[in-house]
């Protein structure tokens, strides 16, 4: 028998199954080691010595594996075929050589790039050697990760409160988002107009031209720069006569786009499906991994990281085979389409990611996967057979009119453009971050000479729009421009932008927080060359020279910490001043945004004579008054929403104040103001009375702007604690409202914390109620702080519901018994009943996850405190016969019940007892 190692469990299952019982496949869950977050996991002074530390659920997969190798035959490594799934291998190796496990064994090394039979028979019929160039270069990007981390993030905790971290790729990519944010900031509008006139043929039919010209000069899009000039332009036309100077159609084609890769196909998904890179990969992996489709566990996809556009020859021909089938032999092109990789920096040796049976429709999938899996499979499969398909036929249109008034020529241009045939648009067409005006109307037919009726002219206002943000698609395609980062982690790198808080997503786009801008800031300043795009994008392709073996990965780590040690090194002397001064000059535009009126923004609204400017705290960055402490003005450090903070005294006209209207009841003011935890809405003003009641008050939801609170928002925060539902059992109402801890609903003494994705002020009797109830049967001590969970569904044997919950070490699901917590790479918003389960049955098999039974700890607990001088002895006889007796033992329940029990009769007779128990 041999022993196979695989990187996931649903995996190993299949395979399993794939290669009979002469082979038993484990799954290592992913990375088995990693770094400690500690300082000395890499030592630069021993030439970059790397500390590894299995963590408890690395050593129990290790145990597993050491366990299985008693008598096998040997080992085979088929984790992923990337750098990451040959440092996995070689991880394997490392630690069952340190438990002297496979001494003499022989070890083989194997990928496939699809979970299919025919892929794992190829692959077990072609062993190798784990490939050490790629391990190499993975430990590099891994030691310059760490070094960047451990060594700068200090900086920033020091140098810059608030900070969280900087990364080598993370950093660079928020540079990004940053320079976007202050390229939309000092943008100046431009004004142009344009004219547009509509015509009339001699046989009636209608069109538009616009203005292209005028007096033998051309004319650009911007060239008619103000109302004057495009008045003249109107008013000329209007009297002119036009004709057709030239007609010219020519044909174009139009080719389909390749297959995906990792990156594409991040893009595409955010685009046509608003799936986040992130969700797209955890939905990929699913599809790669596979379902049970007609009795068999089958992979439906290619390995979904890759760099790679070209396919199998015998994927080829099966597309083409279904492009014959389903569109006819006009939508085939006489040869087979081949395409070849134009990413900076591509390196990954795999086929595009596409679907492992081009048959296999995505309307027979549906049924075997869940909705988001299958809107992803579709997108994959129509990509992929589109790839294949003839171009498609097109015929460009342009026409050239005159119009003359008196000695003047004035001209025009109309376009237009039509499919003659679709190829392969019939199925899909590539979507675009940010559409432009294409005309794709079709023309009336015409000939040089015609004559042309003027039906009216047009001149409308414009003025040029600064550069959009970036969307995640469109980042991630920038990303890959540069080189920046490998495609494979751009996911991670955009959640960890999002978990720091240092960009935000609003309308489908980034904006940089103001965390964000100033990390950014801060490494401008005084770490610029580590953010570079350049030394960035070339430190990728040294990893790259590395993973072919044409560079020793500890050379490039020496070359980058020579100056990198030495950058950090002179930060040691760096004073606040420097670094206040240096961001004041940086983000002054986005802290101290130009006024209206023309004045002064850094001028201090309270004292009239002091300088704003950025200021350090505690608790991060804030702007204050240079007279402090006489004058105590201080805001936020975006003066966006509320127009500066005041002093915190009262005062309707205070600085930091908005008003947003009265409240038609009590005809109060409501205001939006900065305060010490952020934004929050008023109810009127405090009184000078020391007996007054306070105004009514609300903070803002996590993730509502301060620019997009109005009076009605306003007025519905203020209106919380809202009713919404009344629970079925008890007619009793069912409340929704912000707490301490976020947005709540409420049922008597009964707290549920409200989902990622609930509105405090839209949730609904259903969503409530079933809140409600889940936190009744699922237990809990009382209070907004308990998870309620989320019901995944029941389980097949037992009927026991299945519940992911978030808990103290992270999300985990149970069945009210055993507790599995979930692995790093599978999301707890994510994960369904069918990994639940498997989950479960393997924390089960390792004999752990088990809850303690609450009977025995409490009947131990009660008698302790019902003060009895044998109490403490019982306490722990109980629990050392726990220990000794196996569950289910007749005499030693029947012992705990009778003591339950007892315990439970004291403590209804002292109720007091029992509480504090």
């Amino acid at each position: 028998m041999k022993v196979v190692v695989v990187e996931s469990p649903a995996k190993a299952k299949t395979i399993n199954k794939y290669l009979g019982r002469d082979y038993e496949v484990l799954a290592s869950f992913g990375h088995i080691r990693d770094l400690p977050a500690k300082d000395g996991s890499v030592d630069p002074e021993a030439d970059f010595r790397m500390l590894w530390e299995l963590d408890d659920r690395g050593s129990k997969r290790v145990s597993e594996i050491v366990r299985a190798l008693k008598g096998a035959d040997g080992l085979i490594l088929a984790t992923d075929p990337d750098r990451e799934g040959e440092a996995i291998s070689w991880h394997v190796v490392e630690a069952l050589n340190a438990r002297k496990a496979i001494k003499g064994m022989p070890i083989e090394r194997v990928t496939f790039n699809a979970i299919t039979k025919a892929a794992v028979d190829t692959a077990m019929r072609n062993p190798r050697q784990i490939d050490q160039a790629l391990v190499d270069a993975y430990l590099a990007r891994r030691a310059l990760d760490y070094l960047v981390g451990f060594n700068l993030s200090p900086v920033l905790w020091r140098k810059l409160p608030g900070a969280r971290s900087a990364g080598r790729v993370q950093s660079v990519a928020l540079r990004l988002v940053c320079e976007r944010e202050r390229e939309i900031e000092t943008f100046k509008p431009r004004e142009y107009w344009s004219l547009v006139a509509t015509l009339v043929t001699q046989d009636g039919a209608v069109f538009e031209a616009r203005l292209v010209g005028a007096d033998g000069k051309r004319i650009q899009r911007l060239d008619v720069g103000n109302g004057e000039d495009a008045a003249a332009f109107k008013r000329d036309l209007e009297l002119a006569t036009f004709q057709v100077g030239s007609v010219e159609a020519k044909p174009a084609k139009r080719h389909p786009a390749p297959p995906f890769t990792t990156s594409t196909l991040q893009q595409e998904a955010s685009r046509k499906l608003g799936m986040a890179p992130a969700q797209t990969m955890r939905a990929a992996q699913k599809l790669y991994e596979g379902v049970e489709i007609g009795g068999e566990t089958v992979g439906l996809i290619t390995y979904m990281r890759t760099d790679g556009v070209d396919m199998a020859p015998e994927a080829i021909a099966d597309a083409r085979s279904v492009i014959g089938k389903e569109y006819g032999e006009r939508y085939l092109p006489n040869v087979p389409r081949r395409y070849s990789v134009k990413a900076k920096n591509a390196q990954e040796a795999h086929e595009a990611v596409r679907p492992t049976d081009m048959s296999r429709l995505p309307k027979s999938v549906a049924r075997y996967v869940d909705a988001e899996q299958a809107k992803l499979y579709e997108l994959i499969w129509t990509r992929t057979v589109a790839s294949q398909m003839e171009s498609a036929e097109l015929e460009r249109t342009t026409v050239d009119i005159v119009a003359s008034v008196g000695p003047r020529r004035i001209e025009l241009r109309a376009t237009g453009q039509v499919v003659k045939f679709d190829g392969f648009l019939t199925l899909y067409q590539e979507g675009k971050d940010d559409e432009e005006d294409e005309d794709g109307k079709r023309l009336p037919p015409m000939k040089a000479g015609d004559a042309l009726k003027r039906e009216r002219i047009v001149s409308t206002q414009h003025f040029t729009e600064p550069p959009p943000r970036f969307s995640e698609a469109s980042l991630v395609k920038r990303m890959e421009e540069l080189g920046i980062g490998r495609p494979s982690t751009y996911a991670a790198v955009l959640q960890t932008l999002r978990d720091r808080e240092y960009v935000k997503i609003e309308k489908k786009r980034l904006v940089a927080e103001d965390k964000g801008r100033l990390v950014t800031g801060f490494l401008e300043s005084f770490f610029k060359r580590y953010v570079e795009y350049d030394f960035t994008a070339d430190l990728e392709t040294q990893l790259d020279r590395v993973s072919n073996a044409e560079i020793d990965w500890r050379e490039v780590l020496r070359d980058f910490w020579r100056d990198f040690s030495a950058a950090i090194s002179g930060t040691k002397e760096l004073r606040v001043t420097e670094v206040l001064d240096a961001l004041n000059d940086l983000l002054g535009a986005h802290i101290f945004p130009e006024k209206a009126d023309g004045s002064n923004p850094r001028t201090c609204p309270t004292c009239g004579s002091g300088q704003l400017s950025l200021k350090l705290g505690k608790f991060g960055a804030f702007v204050g008054c240079s007279n402090y402490p006489e004058c105590k003005y201080t805001r936020q450090l975006a003066a966006n929403a509320v127009e500066g903070e005041g002093d915190g005294t009262s005062g309707g006209g205070q600085p930091g104040t908005r008003v947003l209207g009265d409240d038609p009841v009590t005809g109060l003011p409501v205001t939006l103001r900065d305060g010490r935890f952020g934004p929050f809405v008023q109810l009127g003003e405090a009184s000078t009375e020391k007996e007054a009641p306070k105004p009514k008050r609300s903070s803002l939801p996590k993730g509502l702007s301060p620019s997009d609170v109005d009076l009605e928002k306003a007025l519905r925060l203020l209106a919380l604690p809202r009713e919404v539902a009344r629970h079925p059992e008890t007619g009793e109402p069912i409340l929704a409202n912000l707490g301490r801890f976020g947005p709540y609903v409420q049922h008597g003494k009964m707290y549920a914390n409200l989902g990622r994705d609930d509105d405090v002020l839209e949730i609904g009797a259903n969503r409530a109620i079933d809140l409600i109830v889940a936190k009744e049967q699922g237990g809990g001590r009382r209070g907004p702080a308990s998870d309620p969970g989320r019901s995944l569904g029941n389980h097949p044997e037992t009927g026991k519901a299945i519940v992911v919950k978030s808990g103290k070490y992270g999300p985990y699901v149970t069945d009210g018994t055993t507790n599995a917590t979930l692995p790093k790479t599978l999301a707890a918003e994510d994960i369904a009943l069918p990994q639940a389960l498997e989950l479960i049955a393997a924390r089960e098999a390792a004999g752990g996850g088990k809850k303690k039974a609450p009977a025995r700890k409490t009947a131990s607990k009660t008698t302790a405190k019902a003060g009895t001088a044998k109490a403490p002895a019982k306490k722990t006889a109980t629990k050392a016969t726990a220990a000794k007796e196996p569950a289910g033992t007749a005499a030693k329940g029947t012992a705990a019940a009778v003591k339950a029990s007892a315990a439970k009769s004291t403590a209804a007779k002292k109720p007091a007892t029992r509480k504090k128990a």
